[in-house]
């Protein structure tokens, strides 16, 4: 699903340059799979791709764009340890995030912002849910998942996995923040007020409004969380993405 606001847009050719390689990193990384590591390291090096696109772009280019909406289908009716990774995800990305239900009560989630913001949220949530796949395969192969009786396994799933939603929760905020600070002062990350504000005219105009959801304090297997928690910590700075 596609959602798109009224405003009139004029692409420049390296907005579609940009828009369709991250579509194609997109597609090749979720294809082969990934860890929670490649997949930050992938995350971090298309933020980087960005910003370069936007080092020489003007607030009168970047006011040409048109803001869109992507929706993501989860499969999902309930509620997961994954699902506490999508605000983190967005924000990531400079967008906005909202959750909805289909006809057949399935969740969806709905990534907004401007165009290439958007498709680098898509693929880094594609990205983290493989990763989750990818971690909790893993973890339920190890010795503590095997020795624990049938009656506790998805306990100890579901612990490992919120301690992997914190875990990568938290490395993305350092990410992010680490991205601001080697940026003060350029035109790239200047503009993110911009984009902001540009983004909440259009909620605006759609008529969307959101309120913060209480989350509900969640008992876990300490063991399990921590051991999720600690693959979520196991990121090292290092390229994910070759640039050509």
């Amino acid at each position: 699903m596609k959602l798109s606001a009224a405003r009139p847009t004029d692409d420049t050719a390296d907005l579609d340059r940009l828009v369709h390689r991250i579509r194609a990193l997109r597609a090749k990384t979720v294809e082969q799979g990934c860890t929670e590591q490649e997949a930050l390291a992938a995350a971090e090096k298309v933020a980087e791709l960005l910003d370069r696109y936007r080092l020489n772009l003007s607030e009168l280019d970047l006011r040409k764009q048109s803001c869109e909406g992507i929706g993501v289908e989860t499969d999902r009716k309930r509620r997961g340890p994954i699902d506490d990774c999508m605000a983190t995800i967005a924000a990531f990305f400079d967008c906005r995030v909202w959750a909805e239900t289909g006809e057949d009560a399935t969740l969806r989630y709905i990534f907004f912002g401007l165009p290439a913001d958007v498709q680098a949220t898509v693929y880094l949530h594609d990205l983290i849910a493989r990763a989750f796949v990818s971690e909790t395969a893993t973890f339920q192969a190890g010795e503590f998942y095997r020795s624990a009786d049938s009656g506790h396994r998805r306990s100890a799933t579901n612990s490992f996995q919120l301690g992997l939603a914190r875990g990568i929760n938290q490395k993305l905020q350092r990410l992010r923040q680490a991205r601001d600070k080697a940026s003060v002062g350029s035109n790239g990350r200047a503009l993110v007020p911009i984009k902001d504000a540009m983004i909440d005219d259009e909620l605006e105009r759609l008529g969307l409004t959101f309120h913060r959801r209480a989350t509900a304090r969640k008992r876990v297997l300490s063991t399990a969380y921590n051991a999720g928690k600690e693959a979520g910590e196991r990121f090292e700075y290092r390229p994910g993405i070759e640039q050509g």
